[in-house]
């Protein structure tokens, strides 16, 4: 670090300079029918920790303290080869199925009346996808039946039958599922998927005109198809659609912890991007209504990547993909949900993929569970980022990546409910060597108080956590700096998220 990169960094903050209002729905979760996920993940009836309904409780608990606003399910790419009936009514009729997605075999006692009871068990709305691969869209539009209309036609007396007589009111719904890829069940192009998609929706919506429906759009910005899919998609869908899906997973196969510590801007570019994308179709298509970003499948995904961990040989519940999160992953997952308040103002749905076990910041063995490092961060902004995304003003020292070049060192998001009357700071410190000083200015009225920091840092960016060691890399409670009017000093190690709580 050169000696103009060891000088102070600045951050101001002004309650008035708004980017957008952060969406509650910004903090939700992905379960799929992948790997240990639902089964021996949530659903777990021959765990000591199981409830009456084979739910695992301490799961749920973990669930809880996260705050998920929404969770997406069933897949994924196992939604596009799923038939939805199969996983309701007497489990003791439920066919057990060859998953193709993922070579595994779906016994189906686990399905969409159980998934509302999940949700309903950590207060959460569920968010269903429609199969647009074998799915036709008379599938779509039954799914919506059974789910939200009032008894007195075929499905929703089925679903009274299945001992559910009152709607389960789902409002939030995806056409599909990373349409895109040549990987997916029944892939599509741009166009076919544009026009079966919109069929799709106008069957949904003429069930329950309430709901809110995503398009799926390009599963990664690497994609050949990028961003021509979304654009021709959107044109299809625009009018008939609420959000706009978007797909990524971070990696760090070169190893290179400087430029893999700046993805935060390839995340800004592909938001940015897709925001472009929005911007010109509705100017194209004249229209007066704004659809906004899903960012429903994001996370780190690259050590367990091999294709051991995409294919389950046929079994029940393999391990697949069950990823060990360390330090540095941590303060990716810190810098993507900075991105996230950053762009509030577009990006209104992100769902982290996923949460128990198959690329999840949980991990549990039939007695046992483990809290992974991106937890905590993910756990921090759920519970202290809301009311709106301020525009912060960040003046960092710099330092160099082979990836993105010249980076600031600090990665600086801030949040304000003026409900409350409370705010919160996220700084990410990447430097992997040194402390940086940092003088924090509030420049519209002063706070009365800081209410308490937190922070998660380490000196090995390789370094996570085991049941052995289960609180090696974890959130603990640092000193507050004192208050000085506007003004409060105090330093970020290297390595390091910190997020202050303030009160105006």
């Amino acid at each position: 670090m050169t000696s103009s990169q060891a000088s102070t960094a600045h951050i101001y903050l002004d309650s008035k300079r708004v980017i957008g209002e952060i969406s509650p729905l910004i903090f939700s979760g992905f379960l799929e029918h992948m790997g240990r996920a639902v089964y021996e993940g949530i659903y777990d009836p021959e765990s000591p920790h199981a409830d009456e309904r084979g739910l695992r409780k301490d799961v749920l608990a973990a669930l809880r303290d996260l705050n998920y606003r929404s969770m997406r399910y069933p897949g994924g790419n196992f939604l596009s080869g799923y038939r939805w009936l199969d996983g309701v009514g007497p489990r003791d009729q439920r066919p057990r199925r060859r998953d193709l997605a993922w070579q595994s075999i779906e016994t189906n006692q686990f399905g969409t009346n159980e998934f509302i009871e999940f949700c309903r068990a950590i207060n959460t709305e569920p968010m269903l996808g429609v199969n647009m691969g074998t799915g036709t869209i008379q599938d779509a539009a039954d799914l919506v039946e059974y789910c939200n209309a009032p008894v007195g036609t075929l499905y929703a007396d089925l679903r009274a039958a299945h001992g559910y007589p009152e709607p389960h009111n789902v409002k939030y719904w995806c056409i599909g599922n990373e349409m895109d890829g040549p990987w997916q069940i029944g892939h599509l192009d741009a166009a076919a998927y544009g026009a079966k998609a919109r069929e799709a929706a106008k069957m949904m919506r003429w069930h329950d005109p309430s709901i809110k429906l995503i398009s799926a759009g390009s599963s990664s910005c690497d994609m050949p198809t990028y961003p021509e899919w979304d654009r021709v998609v959107l044109e299809a869908c625009y009018d008939v659609v609420d959000y706009h899906s978007m797909h990524y997973y971070a990696r760090n196969f070169e190893n290179d912890t400087a430029s893999y510590l700046a993805l935060s801007a390839e995340f800004e570019e592909y938001i940015n991007t897709l925001a472009s994308v929005l911007r010109y179709v509705k100017a194209k298509l004249r229209s007066k209504r704004n659809v906004y970003l899903s960012w429903d499948e994001w996370n780190v995904w690259y050590k367990a990547t091999g294709p051991e961990d995409h294919q389950g040989g046929w079994k029940e519940a393999p391990h697949l993909s069950e990823e060990v999160y360390n330090l540095e992953d941590a303060l990716v997952v810190a810098q993507w949900m900075n991105v996230f308040l950053r762009h509030a103002d577009v990006l209104k749905i992100a769902c982290v993929a996923q949460v128990v076990n198959t690329i999840s910041p949980i991990h549990t063995t039939r007695d046992g569970l483990l809290k992974h490092t991106t937890y905590y961060p993910i756990r921090l902004f759920s519970n202290l980022a809301a009311g709106v995304a301020l525009d912060v003003l960040v003046q960092s020292p710099r330092y160099e990546t082979a990836k993105f070049g010249d980076m600031p060192l600090l990665d600086v998001s801030a949040s304000y409910d003026e409900a409350s009357n409370n705010g919160a700071v996220f700084i990410v410190n990447r430097s992997q060597t040194d402390s940086l000083p940092v003088e924090l200015h509030w420049q519209d009225r002063a706070p009365s108080k800081i209410c308490g920091m937190h922070q998660l840092a380490g000196t090995d960016p390789k370094a996570f956590n085991t049941f052995e060691n289960p609180h090696n890399i974890t959130v603990v409670a640092v000193d507050k700096p004192a208050l000085d009017g506007h003004d409060a000093v105090f330093a970020v190690p290297p390595l390091s998220f910190t997020v202050l709580e303030y009160q105006l």
